[in-house]
């Protein structure tokens, strides 16, 4: 760690793997979508879930495979497809800039801005041919009926813009180097292989042109499989996708939180309270012994035993989740749990109203866990703790006068206390030079 720089701990995002399925050795990105059409060149080999996947294959194996057809399939139809949608451009754009000084090229232009939809919906089809696994469609139906709400709906949509400019990267890009790539893998060894027919000393080249037409499959798919990672990459509906991880991870936390709070009360209500009652018997006994006797003592013994089993079971149970937290608020908790603390600590957290239950516990555990780090590793002979509600955030920091030199890739806690404050959208920041002082500073959402 550096020696005066905050500090920003990057999260982990705890989701499966959001490499592409078209990349090599990409998985499925199991988002909804239509059902796949029928694909010319048969089924895909069981392991082989794209283009990219399929050219790591044997080489005997993967020019028996579908694969190659599939490729061309799909840049042939992408070059085909390319060259009726530029003609169309060309027609409706210039109209639309002639005449838009009337009505009618406003139409013209706000019909070229909505086609990049329709042609985004092709191309996610066509994508199924080297990258079976679907692309779900990123637009939302309109919270109102009628044209005009879903014109503007659609209109403020940021994915329309984005298949707009996907379409306007096609015509000037994509779509070329579809038919370049057509033209080099089989136009050149085609042209090679024949010129013989017309000059015979020209024969060498016949052998040379089939090897290069026999290796054509692999140029082809090649570029059919970036091609689509690229349309991957640039029509996959992210904002959706991000809501999602960020509600599942929101799920995963509130049911981790549950759990700890149903442990914590089985500890409370039932094992403690057996220790305590079997505490209780041995007292019972110990008063039908004679005094002074090695049967009173060995059972004055069990009895001080058992108290210390009791202690920690009650301060397991609160560090699972403290009673007081759930009952009194964050204020009265970290009260409570500085009260134990070994450093002096103290305590100025203000704050309106009780927070939601997921901020508080975090917004708990982060205090925990900075004290922890404090009593273990600081040296530190005093911390304060401040806490403030700001607009819709609650407001953080621990800030302790110890030896400084905090550094989280040595295994203090705060990486994974990162991940969970990241859990609840909020943000951790440690700044601790070497000589102090540390402050730890959380911010967490109330909404």
């Amino acid at each position: 760690m550096s020696r005066s720089r905050p500090h920003q701990l990057a999260a982990a995002s705890g989701v499966p793997d959001g490499t592409p399925s078209g990349l090599p050795g990409g998985a499925a990105s199991g988002l909804p979508g239509d059902a796949a059409p029928p694909v010319p060149g048969g089924t895909p080999p069981p392991g082989v879930r794209s283009a990219w996947q399929a050219l790591a294959q044997h080489p005997l194996r993967f020019v028996a495979s579908p694969w190659p057809w599939r490729s061309l399939a799909y840049l042939v139809s992408g070059a085909a497809f390319g060259a009726v949608v530029l003609a169309g451009y060309v027609v409706v754009v210039p109209v639309g800039l002639l005449s838009l000084v009337c009505v009618v090229g406003a139409l013209f232009l706000l019909a070229a801005v909505l086609a990049g939809g329709a042609v985004c919906r092709v191309e996610r089809r066509r994508l199924r041919l080297v990258d079976p696994d679907p692309i779900s469609d990123p637009h939302r139906p309109p919270a109102r009926s009628g044209p005009r709400a879903w014109l503007r709906h659609r209109l403020s949509e940021p994915a329309t813009w984005r298949e707009l400019g996907f379409t306007l990267v096609s015509l000037s890009a994509l779509w070329w180097i579809d038919a370049l790539v057509l033209a080099f893998a089989l136009g050149v060894p085609v042209v090679v292989g024949t010129l013989p027919l017309g000059d015979p000393d020209y024969w060498p080249l016949t052998p040379l042109g089939l090897i290069l037409l026999a290796t054509a499959p692999y140029p082809l798919t090649a570029w059919a499989g970036a091609r689509a990672t690229l349309t991957r990459m640039l029509l996959m509906p992210r904002d959706a996708e991000l809501r999602e991880v960020h509600a599942s991870r929101t799920r995963l936390l509130d049911a981790f939180d549950s759990e700890r709070r149903r442990i914590e009360r089985d500890l409370h209500d039932g094992a403690q309270q057996r220790l305590v009652s079997v505490n209780v018997m041995l007292g019972v006994a110990r008063l039908d012994t004679p005094r002074e006797g090695q049967t009173e003592r060995r059972i004055a013994e069990a009895q001080a035993e058992l108290a210390v089993a009791v202690d920690e079971l009650r301060e397991l149970s609160r560090g699972l989740h403290p009673k007081a937290l759930t009952d009194h608020g964050l204020a009265a908790a970290v009260d409570n749990l500085t009260s134990r603390a070994p450093v002096p600590a103290t305590v100025d957290i203000t704050l309106p109203h009780r927070l939601p239950t997921a901020t508080e516990t975090t917004a708990y555990f982060a205090i925990a866990e900075a004290l922890a780090n404090v009593t273990k590793h600081s040296g530190a002979s005093s911390v304060r703790i401040h806490g403030r509600l700001r607009a819709d955030a609650v407001s953080l920091s621990v800030t302790d006068d110890g030896a400084g030199g905090a550094d989280p890739e040595r295994g203090s806690g705060l990486t994974g206390l990162a991940d969970r404050v990241a859990a609840t959208g909020g943000t951790l920041r440690l700044s601790s030079p070497l000589g102090g002082p540390t402050m730890l500073h959380v911010e967490l959402p109330c909404r």
